[in-house]
């Protein structure tokens, strides 16, 4: 292949990656206009990202496949179609399942599109070229983060939260028809093995029961039937799904790795990386506009900063991982997260955006320590015969953690806002002097106007329920950040037990 064709090449990568990138991270910043929309709670309207961020770790796995049958070109075409079928689907949505059904075949695209251009990328460049170019696709992927949030924001101030789907669509065609013309095909014959599609749907019906019954507890109660069902369905689908790649020889994911220790620690460390990396992506811009009232582009770009900072770092962390100990940038990275969420902690609706430009840095900058460093612990614990089928298996977890990251955040976020609202409303009564302070200005307030005094009550009445509902917003999302401050503390036993395995390994 010449020069030229290698660069083409390329270029349709990194355009097809960054869309498929920045269609997931897009749709964060528009979850209150959809709740708004559809009336729906956010326990709802957060399948819009859990649903592309489930069926996109799910669909990973079906990306060899896809490459065996049909060629890498034609795979590469058929996605992105589908892709711009699914994109319009969401856009003239008449209810809030067909837009969520629709993110969820964007998402089962998206993790198609990305082990796809890895490979391709992979098999465009000599060995001693790869680290450069893997690292620029990955540099990419890094800023769709950040900019994602940004576009939905303007776009959505500027034409409204449907365009959001439709932004994307004109850079996806550009990579079709690019795809078409530049994408390389395999040489020599291809591996047509047969695939575990019994383990794919055990592995999706387990996903969808567990975040169905996480979802919807709260709402449903706990011990509800319903829920009940979901729990059933969602553990009796993992079991399954983990007996039969066990019993199968093409099976999707191989368990026999985690028999190492330092293996198994690395992929609990990778899941919680995954579940930070999309919590905060998911969080701080639905922060931003429930808590800050800020407009839906001034919440997108409280990300922006932290996606061109993080997207630097991890080049430096990957150059890093080779001369430093991956155990110490993990440990590292871990506490750099960890003061970015005690800080976001004590966020309120007085706190001044550049103070959560810096907390968002600091998470970031955390994952970006981590994430080369894990995948390069893992690695170093595993024979080179190995590594194809762990590479999977790590990335794999690592998109799972971040779908159960964002699922769990939203159901404790609701918990707690209920439970601060009834803590608050059962003291606002008569005989509490800041209530009847608050009433009395908020009736002073409105005296100018001249409604009549019953009309002006109800008024200063409202004025106070919404402010309760606010503070009680404020708080819930506060403890969200506590909670998930709390998972990476216990992140720590993994790494410190990876950090011991591979003392004992060395001696």
């Amino acid at each position: 292949m010449s020069g030229q064709a290698r660069q083409a090449a390329m270029v349709t990568g990194l355009i097809a990656g960054f869309t498929m990138v920045l269609g997931g991270t897009i749709a964060n910043v528009a979850i209150p206009d959809v709740m708004g929309a559809f009336g729906v709670g956010q326990d709802t309207a957060q399948f819009m990202a859990t649903g592309y961020i489930a069926t996109m770790t799910a669909s990973q796995l079906l990306a060899a496949w896809f490459i065996a049958q049909f060629g890498r070109r034609l795979s590469f075409s058929m996605i992105l179609l589908v892709f711009i079928g699914s994109g319009l689907m969401c856009t003239f949505a008449q209810s809030i399942e067909m837009l969520i059904g629709g993110r969820i075949v964007q998402g089962f695209c998206a993790g198609v599109i990305q082990p796809l251009v890895m490979t391709t990328i992979i098999s465009l460049y000599p060995a001693e070229q790869r680290g450069r170019a893997i690292g620029l696709y990955v540099g990419m992927l890094g800023l769709a983060v950040g900019f994602g949030p940004v576009v939905g924001g303007v776009t959505i101030d500027a034409l409204g939260w449907r365009w959001i789907f439709m932004i994307s669509l004109p850079f996806v065609g550009i990579a079709l028809l690019l795809g078409t013309l530049f994408i390389p095909e395999e040489q020599g014959p291809r591996d047509k093995k047969p695939f575990d599609w019994w383990g794919y749907g055990l592995l999706c019906v387990a996903l969808l029961g567990l975040m169905s019954a996480i979802a919807n507890g709260h709402r449903e109660g706990w011990s509800s039937d319903i829920v009940v069902t979901y729990w059933f369905v969602g553990v009796g689908g993992t079991v399954l799904f983990i007996w039969s790649q066990h019993s199968r020889a093409n099976r999707l994911l191989d368990f026999s790795l985690f028999t190492d220790p330092r293996f198994a620690a690395a992929i609990a460390l990778a899941m919680v990386f995954g579940l930070g990396n999309f919590a905060i992506a998911y969080a701080l811009p639905v922060f931003g506009q429930l808590v800050l009232n800020l407009t839906p582009s001034a919440a997108g770009l409280l990300l922006l900063p932290a996606g061109i900072a993080s997207s630097i770092a991890t080049i430096m962390a990957g150059r890093m991982a080779d001369r430093v100990s991956p155990l110490a940038l993990i440990f590292f990275g871990i506490s750099l997260f960890l003061i970015g969420l005690f800080a976001l902690s004590g966020g309120d609706a007085n706190t001044p955006i550049l103070h959560l430009f810096v907390y968002a840095v600091l998470c970031r900058l955390g994952h970006s320590f981590m994430g080369p460093s894990i995948t390069a612990t893992a690695m170093r614990a595993l024979p080179p015969d190995a590594i194809n089928r762990a590479s999977g298996t790590i990335n794999f977890f690592r998109q799972m953690g971040g779908a159960f990251g964002i699922n769990v955040l939203v159901a404790a976020v609701e918990m707690r806002t209920s439970m601060h609202n009834h803590a608050l409303g059962v003291t606002q009564h008569d005989a509490n002097r800041s209530t009847g302070e608050f009433l009395a200005a908020a009736r002073e307030l409105l005296a100018p106007s001249g409604l009549p005094d019953a009309l002006a009550n109800q008024m200063a009445l409202k004025f106070l329920q919404q402010s309760v509902a606010a503070q009680s917003d404020a708080l819930a999302w506060r403890d969200g950040f506590v909670l998930l401050a709390a998972v990476f503390i216990f992140a720590l036993l993994p790494a410190w037990l990876l950090s011991r395995a591979q003392r004992a390994r060395a001696y």
